[in-house]
């Protein structure tokens, strides 16, 4: 296994690994432990180079640090990703030599699942470190984390809906959600059986057909899908998709998905806030998952009453942010980014005075 550390600005640590005899070749990204040990997923994904999966490794460990810090978790940012077609590499030997890869952080950085891994792969990795939250709950776990993720960005539509129509009841109110895997599917479910009207796409057709069949959605061509009118535009997928081509498009009121970065640019918010759609930062709307995992490492062990009261808690986030917001007239994702800094330089501040002291 060769291990190498790659330099970046304003990261603590970002590591490469190679293993030749299970083909794994993953980054690891720790971007601010003030708070705590950086927890954050590991997704696997076919990138086309070593340069996109860093590219997304490093917005992904960024962000982490920011939801942990307006979640108010108690810990760090960071990420993992493995580069590599899942349906091809997948094997039990891979994942245990990503779990050798995560012990030599010596805790520094924790796990969890993200996209294209299960549980059962977590388990693998488990194998080779205890560093890993998310597993099953017969393993003394909390179990996957998607339904508190879908949990999550429902209580903060909710504050969205509030917001942009005064109220926060779901009845008839257009939701247009592309993505509709573990977590969005699950969020489509939870929003019609609210009694609003749902609109769904996806480039996975199979995926789509079985909602459809079992819930009757509407269902919309994934080509040209940010034209549809609607109260809420739900990005639930990968990032990125609201950018300079997509902008202009969208006849929504607000957005609120449970994707990562949906924002191409940092910038794109100034141009929603323009346009008067509001937008929900990701990171502050979907953070349900990584609650619920970060209850594994209080004291007393996951208790879930205590995670769903916590994960209930992005609403009350959500409206502060808002509020940040309008009182400073800037747009939501530089005010969750505010929030977020206020509570890392607290922290930072209070470490100062104890060294000092």
């Amino acid at each position: 296994m060769e291990i190498s550390e790659i330099q970046v600005d304003g990261y603590e640590k970002v590591v490469r690994c190679r293993d030749q005899s299970t083909g794994l070749h993953a980054i690891v990204a720790i971007h601010d432990t003030t708070l705590g040990p950086a927890l954050g997923g590991m997704r696997m994904l076919p990138y086309v180079s070593e340069d996109e999966a860093l590219y997304d490794v490093l917005r992904l460990a960024k962000g982490m640090t920011y939801k942990s810090a307006v979640a108010d978790t108690g810990l760090g940012g960071g990420k993992a990703v493995i580069l590599g077609e899942p349906a091809k590499i997948k094997s039990p030997a891979l994942f245990q030599a990503m779990g050798r890869f995560i012990e030599s952080f010596e805790g520094s950085y924790i796990t969890a699942e993200d996209m294209n891994i299960s549980v059962a792969d977590l388990e693998d990795v488990r194998r080779s470190t205890r560093w890993v939250v998310g597993l099953s709950r017969a393993m003394g776990s909390s179990g996957n984390p998607s339904p508190y993720t879908a949990r999550g960005c429902f209580m903060g539509m909710r504050a969205v809906l509030e917001d942009v129509c005064g109220s926060d009841d779901f009845t008839d109110r257009r939701i247009l959600l592309q993505g509709v895997g573990a977590v969005g599917g699950d969020l489509a479910v939870r929003l019609k059986e609210h009694g609003a009207h749902v609109i769904i796409c996806d480039i996975n057709e199979e995926r789509v057909a079985q909602l459809v069949r079992g819930h009757g959605f509407e269902v919309a061509e994934h080509d040209g899908h940010v034209g549809i009118e609607c109260d809420i535009y739900a990005p639930c997928a990968r990032g990125a998709g609201i950018n300079d081509r997509t902008i202009p498009k969208l006849r929504c009121k607000a957005i609120a998905g449970c994707a990562n970065n949906q924002l191409e640019k940092s910038e794109h918010a100034v141009v929603l806030k323009e346009r008067g759609i509001l937008y929900a930062p990701d990171y502050v709307l979907n953070a349900g998952g990584i609650i619920n995992v970060a209850q594994e490492l209080q004291k007393e062990g996951y208790v879930e009453k205590r995670a769903l009261k916590w994960i209930d808690g992005i609403y009350d986030q959500l409206k502060l942010v808002f509020e940040i917001s309008r009182m400073k007239d800037i747009d939501t994702h530089e005010a969750a980014a505010h929030l977020a800094e206020v509570r890392l330089e607290q922290v930072r501040e209070d470490q100062g005075k104890v060294a000092r002291s």
